[in-house]
């Protein structure tokens, strides 16, 4: 059976199945993983519940950090992302799994866990309120969330067209007819990914009862970022789970001779070692869950 779009995104559509993208990709996670575990404070027999976990960066890194008597829970909307989580853990009694998406986590009790982590999972989420709502139901009194999200909105406001962070090129016109395509069909499914930013994610906090609130945001403009590498690997990348691979939508928004053209000068590109530009913006938020009655 064909994996769910989750888990073909995360094992391969992702780094255009490459081992040597994926390798690169790993230093940009690991950063982030360690962020949210080191925001999490974690004791040594805490309960931790990695919502979206995907393919278990966050929770493995975590059990790395507890002691025999801690424990993860893995939850993710994907049974088939789970499913990959199960073969990673091998048995391993501190490890458990729940179905669940991020703003219901039915399976999960009340206060029945010390930490709530995720990475990059509220973006994709249109009830992100009730996430985090649902994130302080289910912690103890005194129980803490570590989390990271990229703030997509910001790359979208300063460098909305710079599909590959080249900047202006003898090809913007043919980049430009790719980016419509994106835009036209895909606007609506990627919408949450990019109608809020950081103060939003404080708010959401604040509403649902923690305190001791904190964010740390970095933002980035035109920053010299890795050259583009292998051109036909890069055409098989997806750049997230909802959306066609860059090899799928310039077949959709280019001619025989427009994509030749493109072709022909972005193998030029990574040929030369060209660096690429970044621009984004990412957040991660800490907060407690109060001891008492609030």
């Amino acid at each position: 059976m064909t994996p769910d779009k989750w888990a073909q995104w995360l094992l391969t559509r992702r780094d255009g199945d490459s081992a040597d993208r994926r390798a690169r990709n790993t230093q940009d996670l690991t950063a982030f993983r360690d962020g949210v575990l080191d925001g999490a404070g974690l004791a040594a027999d805490d309960v931790l519940l990695d919502v979206g976990c995907g393919t278990g960066l966050v929770g493995f890194g975590a059990l790395d950090r507890l002691g025999p008597d801690g424990r993860v829970i893995f939850s993710d909307v994907s049974a088939d992302v789970l499913d990959v989580c199960r073969r990673t853990a091998g048995g391993d009694g501190r490890c458990s799994f729940v179905v669940a998406s991020a703003d219901d986590l039915a399976g999960i009790a009340d206060a029945s866990v010390d930490v709530v982590t995720t990475r990059s999972v509220l973006i994709y989420s249109d009830r992100r309120a009730a996430a985090l709502t649902e994130f302080f139901r289910v912690l103890r009194p005194g129980g803490r969330i570590s989390l990271f999200e990229p703030v997509n909105r910001f790359a979208a406001k300063h460098r909305p067209d710079d599909l590959f962070g080249m900047g202006d090129s003898p090809v913007t016109d043919l980049i430009a007819k790719v980016n419509d395509v994106y835009r036209s069909t895909t606007e609506e499914a990627t919408r949450p990914m990019m109608d809020f930013d950081e103060r939003d994610l404080i708010d959401w906090a604040v509403s649902a009862g923690f305190e001791a609130v904190e964010l740390d945001y970095r933002a980035q403009v035109d920053v010299p970022a890795d050259p583009i590498g292998d051109w036909e690997t890069l055409k098989r990348v997806a750049p997230n789970p909802l959306v066609p691979t860059y090899g799928e939508a310039i077949a959709a928004a280019l001619t025989g001779d427009e994509r030749d053209r493109l072709d022909t000068y972005m193998i030029a590109l990574a040929a030369a070692g060209t660096p690429t530009r970044r621009t984004m913006a990412s957040a991660f938020l800490r907060a407690l869950r109060p001891h008492g009655n609030r």
